[in-house]
């Protein structure tokens, strides 16, 4: 008895594969984070003085930013696959474990500090005006320690260890990896100093994604859909 020759029936399979285009997704972390720590940098000062006034008078300018959050957090996961997705058969587990945790620590750290920013906001209003000062001290100083002690050193061994990667296996060239390695030692050094150095950190993501685009050819591909 002879059998049927020809491909077995079925479903085909394919193996995914990383969209060019989500390499946007570092652009747009990098927009909106960088809003978000102006937003709340700008409008919260850093001290003891002045603890309630921004609470009082630019509240939902913090509204705004506590709502963005959430995107530019899933923009920064989405960013975290592309850069790993380019390592292919390079990726070492040491380097590539501390590089996703460090990398998901500063993301839970910025969400800590935007939802207490959001509790204060919500607050108002709700909590005896006579304790409700204490609380803002409180909430506001809680919200620069996540932000400026943990998130952003967090961040910085984020940039260590894959400008490591990128040191070990030339995937990237080597003035991406001195200025990685640069920025990141400020930020673990002076960390402390001030909420505005956090923009160095979606900068850094910026110009990565941006040579990112350039060598997946989709800057050229956009360029030619437009004539």
């Amino acid at each position: 008895m002879s059998t049927p020759s020809g491909p077995p029936s079925g479903p085909t399979m394919h193996r995914l594969r990383t969209p060019r285009a989500a390499a946007l997704a570092g652009v747009v972390f990098a927009v909106l984070f960088g809003t978000i720590v102006f937003l709340i940098r700008h409008n919260m000062s850093e001290g003891v003085q002045d603890s309630s006034a921004w609470l009082n008078n630019r509240r939902h300018v913090i509204t705004v930013a506590t709502v963005m959050m959430p995107f530019a957090g899933i923009s920064f996961l989405w960013f975290v696959g592309v850069v790993r997705d380019g390592f292919g058969r390079f990726e070492d587990q040491f380097f590539a474990s501390v590089f996703l945790g460090s990398g998901l620590l500063f993301l839970a750290m910025m969400f800590v500090a935007t939802a207490v920013s959001a509790g204060l906001v919500a607050s108002k209003g709700v909590i005896d005006p006579t304790a409700h000062l204490e609380v803002i001290t409180f909430g506001k100083f809680v919200v620069l320690a996540a932000t400026k002690t943990y998130a952003i050193r967090m961040a910085a061994v984020f940039m260590m260890s894959l400008a490591t990667i990128w040191f070990k296996t030339g995937l990237m060239p080597r003035w991406l990896v001195g200025i990685s390695y640069l920025v990141a030692l400020g930020l673990l050094i002076a960390g402390d100093i001030s909420m505005w150095l956090a923009m160095a950190f979606p900068a850094w993501v910026l110009v990565v994604s941006g040579l990112i685009l350039a060598r997946s050819g989709l800057f050229e591909e956009l360029r030619n859909s437009r004539h």
